[in-house]
């Protein structure tokens, strides 16, 4: 009988205290994760988004100088209505801005996307080049 021998007082309290620091690191770790998740899922978006709006801007009428924005229509131009389309995000704004190259006949674009994030506000840039025939006269 005297060969039992369980866990001493000192080696109990000694893992209880490893397993209080251990736990609150791993659950700190773990709403890290998730608010990763949450950015990168907001930066996918915010990128789909820019690329609509930038190929609106490739296709639509030539564009003047200088900075427009807004909000996103609940269904994009030319798009019907889909299950997917119909649950877009409400909470992004875009700017686009017009600006002139040294060369006449090229103009750059930028479009910026924007959309709320805990106190401040996040952006995505792109940016292109385009073409303006309208400025050579043909």
């Amino acid at each position: 009988m005297g060969s039992e021998r369980g866990f001493t007082l000192l080696e109990v309290l000694i893992a209880l205290g490893i397993l209080a620091l251990a736990l609150p690191i791993l659950l700190g770790l773990r709403n890290w994760d998730l608010d990763l998740h949450a950015r990168a899922k907001e930066l996918t978006t915010a990128t789909i988004l820019a690329q609509e709006k930038l190929t609106e801007t490739e296709l639509g009428a030539l564009l003047p100088l200088g900075e427009t924005g807004g909000e996103f229509l609940p269904i994009p131009l030319g798009s019907q209505a889909t299950a997917e389309i119909a649950n877009r995000p409400s909470n992004y704004r875009w700017k686009r801005i017009v600006s002139p190259t040294p060369l006449p006949t090229v103009r750059e674009i930028k479009i910026q996307i924007l959309w709320p994030r805990g106190k401040t506000d996040e952006m995505v840039e792109v940016s292109t080049y385009v073409f303006s025939a309208s400025a050579t006269g043909f």
